[in-house]
């Protein structure tokens, strides 16, 4: 007995080729959209005016330099600032370089974008220690201001003003690890007006505030 012949297969289908494929022009269609998004959300953030968290009362402490330094030498000026004590055995020494850090990175615009160091510990840093710490770090005189005074004085702008946590464990000045203080930046525009918050352990947000410095400046020059 002869075998039955089976059925003819049918014949395969032809590959469509890849850059006809559906498949393939949904998905570039669906990136570019996403991309698109994203960008114009990059576009909007940087259009939108950065927030007003609070107009600042005058101040004026010693700098330095010894010359008495505060909101009426910066007014006009947009200002980064931050609050340090030179005998820190803990954040300061990060913090100062984050500081030293802008200066670098915002060095094109001069003198016109300003840095602003709060002593914490104002009775022993004097402006003879600041001028010392200063120059450890590179400060350009002509754009980073070390300031102290009196210690109530401060306290009162620090807590007050900037709304920057300072205090201290007790009277005892030898108490270094006693003295506290917050470890944000502070942007404020040449008006006095505070335009940001910044943690200066958080990348993402020094990178931010890198980024709204440089604005500040360019829309104030």
């Amino acid at each position: 007995m002869s075998a039955e012949t089976p059925a003819s297969a049918p014949a395969p289908a032809a590959p469509i080729p890849l850059l006809r494929h559906p498949a393939l022009w949904l998905g570039v269609a669906v990136m570019a959209l996403g991309m698109a998004v994203l960008a114009a959300g990059f576009l909007r953030a940087r259009s939108q005016p950065l927030p007003q968290l609070g107009t600042l009362p005058a101040f004026s402490f010693t700098r330095q330099d010894g010359s008495a330094w505060g909101s009426a030498q910066l007014k006009g000026h947009p200002y980064v600032a931050n609050f340090i004590f030179t005998r820190c055995p803990t954040v300061c020494p990060a913090f100062t370089r984050r500081m030293a850090h802008i200066q670098k990175e915002t060095d094109a615009f001069g003198p016109g974008l300003q840095l602003v160091s709060f002593s914490v510990d104002p009775a022993y840093d004097t402006p003879a220690r600041l001028a010392e710490y200063a120059q450890k770090h590179g400060a350009n005189a002509a754009r980073w201001s070390f300031l102290t005074g009196d210690y109530a004085a401060i306290k009162d702008t620090v807590v007050n003003s900037f709304k920057i946590y300072m205090d201290r464990q007790s009277l005892d000045e030898a108490d270094v690890m006693g003295i506290f203080h917050g470890d944000h930046f502070v942007l404020v525009d040449g008006m006095g007006e505070i335009r940001g918050y910044y943690e200066s352990r958080d990348e993402e947000a020094f990178q931010r505030l890198l980024r709204d410095a440089a604005r500040l400046a360019r829309e104030n020059g």
